[in-house]
């Protein structure tokens, strides 16, 4: 099991991004939680199988259908790593 920390950049707020990225997530059978960030990007926190990360990770490049993708990037986990992955659950959090 590995974890990824990811931000997803482009028009990525207001499109549905959020609940796809959970629908995905828990297709992936991945644990973790996404939340939309103040500079209009998503921030997803996400702990699984390498391969199911990555397969999830190819799938937010196209987001659903009114997103606008334009990067997506493994972010540094701080030391206090913001909230913490609940084992077999993935879930929308509150926006910061």
């Amino acid at each position: 099991m590995i974890t990824r920390h990811i931000s997803v950049i482009g028009r990525v707020q207001g499109v549905g991004f959020r609940r796809w990225a959970e629908k995905h997530a828990i297709k992936d059978n991945l644990s973790g939680w996404v939340r939309n960030v103040s500079d209009g990007s998503v921030e997803i926190m996400i702990k699984g199988k390498e391969e199911d990360i990555h397969h999830f990770l190819s799938q937010c490049w196209q987001g659903p259908i009114f997103s606008n993708v334009i990067m997506v990037q493994p972010v540094t986990i701080p030391k206090n790593a913001p909230l913490p992955i609940e084992e077999g659950v993935f879930k929308i959090v509150a926006s910061v």
